[in-house]
């Protein structure tokens, strides 16, 4: 048996947010153990995840050491300015949606604390996703992401569309992921590497050849369905509807987040953009994507499936930016996914904070529940009145600033259609989501299903959610500092 050496546990330092989450998981594991406590738990996984938060922070800064990772195009994973950056925004994501799920889950009348052990689970692979730089490690920290999400979904087994969420998800996932693996063998039959490098070293020799062209189709449509782009989207707005909101904040922000940086980073490292081929079927996801998720969100009248169709439409700009500008990408389709994972966590929060604490009737889902919402919680109206706005691209919300370098990223490239799809789906988008803002303002009905208690401002669901708010205002209106920090997160 070999001994570990210091430099091996020297090597280990640029991983060490990631160990930090890991050793949360088996303390929380042992607590459980001990005994059952949700505050304990959540108080666990929350300072887990803080500590991992300011270990990379502290990376990040200099103020701690990182330690340094030769470019090796044959390892596993890469510690570099994109995955720092993707994971930076995938803790702070994972943070939220614990804050969130704590005081839902107050009534549940079943054992609280799996939710939490799953969650960091998931949270672990998607920390693996957007430093992976190799099929193997591409697989495995996605299926480590998607498995936990199985569990998360149908938590709330009494209600039957959480069951039948998980139940859709994990049916449609097992399909998708066999598809990429297959698509993965045909590269790989045709290449020779699993590495994402050595992929596009040998490319030129076999441009046009018939098994690399099936292989990264069948590879693209596994990843277009985890990040639920059209034509396989028809999960997302059933899955998001069953499931429990905290956990449909997760898959909006986490779930993309970490699914989009590895696309990026498989599509930029195998030059696989450069095949007309792949170009083509990325346009076309794109358009389609623009296409009917604005288009059938327009007749929801369940927020969580608006949003739902919202985040398919929101996946297919962020594939115009990635096919127009190619190596590019990187750091705005980063920015464009921490400003839509930080919007869609301000507007699951206020239905997690509507619907929570946990109750077998349902969910603040219908928008009829939110009608003059404005007339008794002003502050919680406005939380949700900037949301809707980020995600039509308003001036003045950092959903704003996104949706225009996504433009100019198309107008670059010269693709003046694609440019079009853009506004034409922002035009679309401003009908729904000024919907959603009149249903806040109307007269408020005489019967009130639910609302949030008068002290949720001071609670740390409340606050977290406000936090959210003046950050999507703050770089709406002073954007330069989230410009300059995204512009850093660029691929080795």
């Amino acid at each position: 048996m070999n001994e570990i050496t210091m430099n091996d546990l020297i090597g280990l330092v640029p991983y060490a947010p990631i160990i930090a989450v890991v050793i949360t998981v088996l303390v929380v594991m042992i607590a459980i153990t001990i005994k059952r406590s949700h505050m304990v738990t959540g108080t666990i996984t929350v300072v887990g995840l803080n500590i991992a938060l300011v270990t990379l922070l502290g990376q990040m800064t200099g103020f701690i050491e990182s330690g340094a990772i030769a470019p090796n195009a044959e390892q596993l994973f890469v510690i570099d300015n994109f995955a720092q950056f993707n994971m930076v925004i995938v803790l702070v994501c994972a943070l939220a949606c614990c804050t969130l799920s704590y005081a839902y889950l107050a009534d549940l009348k079943d054992n609280k604390e799996e939710l939490y052990l799953l969650m960091l689970l998931s949270t672990i692979g998607a920390l693996l996703m957007v430093s992976a730089q190799h099929m193997a490690s591409f697989f495995m920290s996605l299926e480590m992401l998607s498995v936990p999400l199985y569990g998360l979904l149908a938590y709330t087994y009494m209600r039957n569309r959480s069951l039948e969420s998980g139940l859709k998800y994990l049916v449609l996932s097992a399909t998708a992921s066999a598809t990429l693996l297959m698509g993965m063998a045909f590269i790989y039959a045709e290449v020779g590497s699993l590495a994402f490098k050595p992929i596009s070293m040998v490319l030129g020799n076999i441009f046009e050849s018939p098994l690399l062209i099936l292989g990264a189709a069948m590879m693209m449509f596994g990843i277009a369905f985890k990040l639920s782009a059209a034509p396989f989207h028809m999960w997302t707005p059933d899955v998001y509807e069953g499931a429990p909101v905290p956990i449909a904040t997760f898959l909006a922000s986490v779930s993309k987040v970490a699914m989009m940086a590895l696309a990026v980073r498989f599509l930029i490292d195998t030059s696989l953009l450069a095949l007309p081929s792949v170009q083509m079927l990325l346009m076309v996801m794109a358009t389609l994507s623009i296409l009917v998720g604005n288009l059938l969100a327009v007749r929801q009248t369940s927020l969580k499936r608006l949003l739902g169709y919202s985040s398919i439409a929101h996946m297919g700009y962020v594939m115009i930016v990635i096919v127009s500008i190619g190596a590019a990408a990187d750091s705005i389709s980063s920015m464009y996914m921490a400003v839509y994972a930080f919007t869609s966590i301000g507007a699951f929060g206020v239905v997690t904070l509507m619907s929570s604490p946990y109750r077998l009737s349902g969910e603040a889902d219908e928008l009829t529940h939110y009608q003059g919402l404005f007339w008794r919680r002003p502050v919680l109206t406005a939380v949700m009145t900037i949301m809707m706005l980020s995600l039509a691209g308003i001036p003045l919300t950092a959903g704003f600033i996104t949706k225009l370098f996504a433009i100019l990223a198309a107008v670059q490239g010269t693709n003046w259609f694609l440019a079009a799809m853009i506004i034409l789906g922002s035009a679309i988008g401003l009908f729904y989501y000024l919907r959603v803002l009149l249903t806040l303002f109307k007269r408020p009905k005489q019967f009130i299903e639910f609302d949030v208690s008068g002290q949720w401002g001071i609670r740390t669901g409340g606050i977290m959610v406000i936090a959210v708010t003046a950050i999507i205002l703050f770089f709406g209106i002073l954007p330069n500092s989230m410009i300059e920090w995204a512009s850093l997160a660029r691929i080795w």
